[in-house]
Order: structure tokens, then sequence, then C-alpha cells
């Protein structure tokens, strides 16, 4: 079963209702077109992402999004979302906001790859370590990103350079305040066909060197938390 074009119909749908009564009314729609086509890819994209890391979360019911919205803490009170994702994180109670594989998709198009929904601070700063250090894990995720140009480098920069002493590749990698690396696409061709989970495992494969730096940072930070702890 595949996302098909009735997916993001019912999703534009949905979105414009904004009517819980609507929602139960088409809920059968929902499950048919949304949920069962997002469960079947993540269950295909399993044995994938275990392969890269068995710590990560493959469970349907946990890596599917919900197409409600939490609005408590928002000012847009509509009630249900207009995109949706597949993503893959370790354990967020024993990892504060991990990294992870992620794909999500709307009706202006869909995008995956690997990184940070919000990266701790922390993580970030051991991350920038890596970079000043020329850590060897940082090194090999560096000449994996610059050896291809599917994936692109992005998240919020500082305004100001942090290291304006340093060349321009450096800090690519030093002023992020986030940092993940996506692929952007608009062919529905390929987001509706049976291929697109291939395409994604190829692609997170890809992406694994970026992943183990991206866990190398977080595991020297919580080594750093345990030293201060220790004094």
């Amino acid at each position: 079963m595949s996302i098909t074009k009735e997916t993001l119909d019912f999703m534009v749908e949905n979105r414009i209702q904004n009517s819980r009564i609507w929602f139960q009314e088409h809920r059968q729609e929902y499950i048919e077109h949304v949920k069962a086509p997002l469960t079947e890819l993540a269950e295909r994209l399993e044995p994938c992402i275990r392969s890269i890391d068995p710590e990560l979360i493959t469970n349907p019911s946990r890596v599917v999004s919900r197409i409600n919205r939490d609005t408590r803490f928002t000012k847009d009170k509509s009630l249900y979302r207009d995109v949706m994702w597949v993503a893959f994180t370790r354990d967020k109670k024993v990892h504060e906001s991990p990294c992870g594989f992620v794909m999500e998709f709307s009706p202006m198009g869909f995008r995956y790859g690997c990184g940070y929904w919000q990266a701790p601070p922390k993580v970030m700063e051991a991350l920038r370590e890596m970079v000043l250090e020329n850590d060897p894990v940082f090194r090999k995720a560096q000449q994996a990103y610059e050896g291809q140009q599917h994936f692109v480098l992005e998240g919020d920069c500082y305004k100001r350079s942090r290291y304006p002493e340093q060349p321009e590749n450096m800090r690519l990698w030093l002023d992020r305040k986030n940092m993940d690396f996506m692929h952007n696409s608009k062919d529905f061709k390929l987001l509706f066909s049976e291929e697109l989970a291939q395409v994604l495992a190829e692609g997170f494969q890809q992406l694994i060197p970026m992943y183990q730096m991206f866990t190398r940072a977080e595991q020297k930070e919580i080594g750093r938390a345990v030293q201060q702890e220790c004094r």
C-alpha cells in the first residue's frame, strides 16, 4: 500500500474542515489513505533502520506522526495538520532530543534525511569541539557529505559567525544552532510509488557517517556531564 493522491486530498480537506465531527465521520478514509500507508512504510524501513542502530525505535505506533495537533502552546489553533511524517529516533526517555532519520510530506512535496528536530545546545557545542579537533568521526562525515550532491546541510545559523577565523567550509558546520542533512523533492511520482521505501533506505544508508557524528557528539556531552557530577 502506497501513499497516494487520496492521501494528500484527505489531509487538505481535513485541515480545511478543522472539525472533530467531520474527522470522525471520515475516520475510515484516514485509516485507509493516511495511517495504513505510513504504517506500511515504517514496517518496510525497519530492517534498514535497525541495521544502522538497533536503539532506533521502529514500532509504527511510535514513529508515525499523529494527524491531530497539540494546540496548547501555539497561536495556531487548527485541530489537524496537513503534513505527516515517519521519524526514527532513540528513546527520548534515555536520550534528550535525540537525532534520527525522517521522511515528511505534505501537498507541497516531501523531504527526507537525518538530523535534529531541535538539537540540544550542549550537543551542538560538543559537535563544534569535534570539528575544531578534527575528530576522525567528523572527518568521515565531512568527506561523506562533500562526496555527494543529494543531501543538503541545513539548520539555523547564528547571525554572526562565532568562528570568523575558520575557512568557509568549516564555518558551514561551526555556525549552526541546529543541523540536519535533507533531500527536498517535489517528485510526486516517486512519493506515490512502491519504490519509495527502497529509495529512502538507500538514502538513509548514505547518511550513516552523519548519524554517527551526531551520536558521537551526544556521547561526548554525556561523558562531560558525568565528569562534572563526579567532581
